[in-house]
C-alpha cells in the first residue's frame, strides 16, 4: 500500500464514510466480491459513500495509497466486471459501491434526467411515470435494480428496437491521468463551479438552475440506432460493445474511470401497447419477418424478442420462482431476493454438510409447489412451435402489425396471437427470467454436468441462417443448449452446459472460430468484464481512459499491473 500504514488508510477513509461503510469483514464483504452470474475474488475493503464529495475524498485517498479502484454499483452484470477476478493483482485491491448516491434531477420537464452515481432504472422508471415518460430500458434491467450509470458505462443494450444502446456524451466523472493525478472532468453540461468540491456540492444539492443547464450538440441517448436496426443488408452487426460510435468519456468505459453522474434522454410513452404472441417450426419464417417489418413497416415494434422451445421449457420449470416473485411481489423485492439467496450461498459455504449452492435447491423446491403459472395460449404455442418470437407494437403500428399477420400466416408456416394485457405481461416477463434458468438448471444438475459457458452475440445484419447449426462435432460435446435474444436487432444470447468431462475452454474456441468466421462481433450488449478478451479499439479507449490501470484492472483480459505492464 505504497510503503503506508493500512491502518492509517482504513482510519482516513473512516472519518470521511462513517465506520460502518467500511467493510472489513470477510462476510460482509463477500456479496461485493462475488458477482451476480459470474467473477469473484478478494478485496481489502468494500467502502460505500454516501454523496458525492464522499466519493471524491475516498478515490483521493485511493489513489494517495495506491490501491487498485473497482467501482460497482448494483452489481448485476452478466460478466463480472464489477467484482475483483481473482487475486493476482499487484496492488491491494478496494471496490467502491455508490449505491448509497442514488438522487435522480428531472429536468427539462421530463425530457432529459441526471443520474447520480448509484441511481436505478427502477428509480427512475417510477420517477417519470407522472412525465408520461419512460428510460432507456424498461424491461428486465429495471426489475433488478441495475444502475442508471452502470448501464451508460457497459452500453447494455436493452431489448427496446428503437432505442439501442444506452449512450450519453453528457457526464461527470473522475479520472487519473499519466502522472498519477486525480482530475474531475465535468462533461455533463451544466454550470456547477471550478472546483471539485464546488462541483460535486452544487450537483448534489441541486445548487443550479435553468439557466445552468447549457443545450449544445452533444447527445444524450443514441440518435442513429432506429436507422442503423433497418439497414438490414449491411454486414455489419447492429449493435456491439466495442463499437467505436459509442465508445466516449462515461460511455463504455468499463469501471475505467469513476462516474458521478450521467445525463440521459427520457422517452414519451405511448398511448397504446399490443403484444403478438408468434410461433413456427421454420427460422426462415422469423427471417422473413425481420426482414418485412424493418424494410416495409412505417412503424418500428416496441421489442421483439426471440425464444426457443428448450429455452421455453427451462424457464417454466427453473425461473418460475423469479416470475412468481416479481409477478407477486413487485420488481422492487427483486434486489432484496438476490442479497438474501447471496447470504444463504454464503451461509452453506461456511458449514460443509449443507450442500453446494442451497438457495437454489430451496427455491426450485418451493416452486415446484406451485402450480402452472404460464397462460394456456402460451403452452400450446409451446406445444406446436419450436420457435418462439414475443412482438411488441404500439399506437399506429398495432393496426399494421395484425394486418401483416394476418395475411402472412396464410402462407407460412407457422401462428400468431394477439394477448391480452395479462397474457401479454406473462409472456415478456417469461422470457425475461428465461435468463435465469440457465444456472438454475446448472446448479440442480451440476454432478451430472460438466461446465457452462454464455455467449452474447451480435450476427451482421445481413445474414440469413441465424439461428444456430452446429456440426456434430461440436453438438456431441453438449448437454443443453438455451437459446433467447433479441432478434430485430440480431443480437442472441446462446447458453451451453457442456457434456461430464467436456472442457469448457475447448468448446468455447471452437464456437467464437464459428461466429469470427461468420463476421459476428461478441459481446454485443453485456460488456466484456472478466469473460471476453477485449478487441483493439476498445482495449485502446481503456487505455486512453486510465493510463495507469488503476481502475478495474484486468478487464477484458488485458493486464492487471501498474502502467499496464
Amino acid at each position: 500500500m505504497n510503503n503506508k500504514s493500512p491502518t492509517l488508510f482504513i482510519k482516513k477513509l473512516q472519518k470521511i464514510c462513517g465506520s460502518s461503510y467500511i467493510l472489513t469483514n470477510e462476510w460482509n464483504k463477500e456479496s461485493y466480491c462475488k458477482g451476480w452470474r459470474y467473477g469473484h475474488g478478494k478485496a481489502a475493503l468494500v467502502i460505500r459513500p454516501g454523496s458525492l464529495i464522499e466519493l471524491w475524498k475516498t478515490l483521493e485517498i485511493c489513489n494517495e495509497f495506491d490501491v487498485i479502484i473497482i467501482m460497482q454499483a448494483a452489481n448485476t452484470g452478466l460478466t463480472g466486471g464489477s467484482t475483483p477476478d481473482g487475486n493476482n493483482y499487484d496492488r491491494p485491491v478496494v471496490i467502491i459501491n455508490t449505491m448509497r448516491i442514488d438522487e435522480i434531477h428531472i429536468i427539462n420537464e421530463g425530457k432529459q434526467i441526471v443520474g447520480l452515481a448509484g441511481s436505478t432504472l427502477y428509480d427512475l422508471e417510477k420517477r417519470l411515470d407522472k412525465f408520461n415518460r419512460e428510460p432507456h430500458s424498461v424491461i428486465g434491467s429495471t426489475s433488478i435494480g441495475a444502475s442508471i450509470v452502470g448501464g451508460v458505462c457497459n452500453n447494455s443494450g436493452g431489448s427496446l428496437v428503437q432505442r439501442g444502446p444506452s449512450y450519453t456524451q453528457l457526464a461527470l466523472y473522475a479520472k487519473i491521468n499519466s502522472k498519477g493525478e486525480l482530475k474531475l472532468i465535468n462533461d455533463l453540461g451544466i454550470n456547477l463551479g471550478s472546483n471539485p468540491i464546488e462541483i460535486l456540492n452544487n450537483l448534489q444539492n441541486k445548487n443550479y438552475d435553468t439557466n445552468d443547464i447549457i443545450y449544445s450538440d452533444k447527445l444524450a441517448s443514441d440518435n442513429k440506432y432506429s436507422d442503423i436496426v433497418r439497414q438490414i443488408n449491411t454486414k455489419t452487426p447492429a449493435r456491439f460493445n466495442s463499437d467505436t460510435r459509442l465508445l466516449y468519456g462515461a460511455s463504455g468505459s468499463a469501471g475505467k474511470i469513476a462516474v458521478f453522474a450521467v445525463r440521459l434522454d427520457t422517452y414519451p410513452k405511448p398511448k397504446n401497447n399490443q403484444v403478438f404472441y408468434v410461433g413456427s417450426n421454420n427460422p426462415d419464417v422469423f427471417r422473413k419477418i425481420r426482414k418485412d417489418i424493418l424494410s416495409e413497416f412505417k412503424n418500428l415494434p416496441i421489442l421483439g424478442d426471440y425464444l426457443h422451445r428448450d429455452c421455453y421449457d427451462a424457464a417454466k420449470k427453473y425461473s418460475k420462482d423469479n416470475f412468481i416473485v416479481i409477478e407477486k411481489l413487485g420488481t422492487n423485492f427483486l434486489p432484496t431476493l438476490f442479497e438474501l439467496k447471496r447470504k444463504v450461498d454464503l451461509l452453506s459455504k461456511k458449514f460443509t454438510f449443507l450442500p453446494n449452492k442451497l438457495s437454489d435447491k430451496i427455491m426450485q423446491f418451493l416452486s415446484e409447489l406451485w402450480p402452472n403459472h404460464l397462460p394456456k395460449r402460451m403452452d400450446k404455442f409451446r406445444d406446436l412451435y419450436e420457435h418462439h418470437w414475443i412482438i411488441e407494437m404500439s399506437d399506429d403500428g398495432i393496426g399494421e402489425a395484425r394486418k401483416y399477420f394476418e395475411k402472412f400466416f396464410k402462407n407460412n408456416d407457422g401462428g400468431f396471437f394477439e394477448c391480452t394485457k395479462k397474457e401479454g405481461g406473462k409472456a415478456l416477463l417469461h422470457r425475461y427470467v428465461s435468463a435465469g434458468s440457465f444456472g438454475r438448471y446448472h446448479a440442480i444438475h451440476e454432478k451430472k454436468l460438466g461446465g457452462a459457458m454464455s455467449l452474447d452475440i451480435a450476427l451482421p445484419k445481413n445474414e440469413r441462417n441465424w439461428f444456430e447449426k452446429l456440426p456434430p462435432e461440436i453438438d456431441d460435446l453438449i448437454e443443453l443448449k438455451l437459446y433467447y435474444g433479441h432478434l430485430f436487432c440480431h443480437v442472441l444470447h446462446q447458453n451451453y452446459l457442456v457434456k461430464k468431462g467436456v472442457k469448457p475452454e475447448f468448446l468455447l474456441k471452437k464456437l467464437l472460430k464459428n461466429y469470427d468466421d461468420r463476421g459476428a462481433e461478441y459481446p454485443a450488449e453485456h460488456n466484456v468484464g472478466h469473460e471476453y478478451k477485449a478487441k483493439s479499439p476498445l482495449f485502446k479507449f481503456y487505455k486512453s481512459l486510465d493510463p495507469t490501470n488503476t481502475f478495474n484492472p484486468g478487464i477484458g483480459k488485458s493486464s492487471k499491473k501498474k502502467f499496464w505492464k
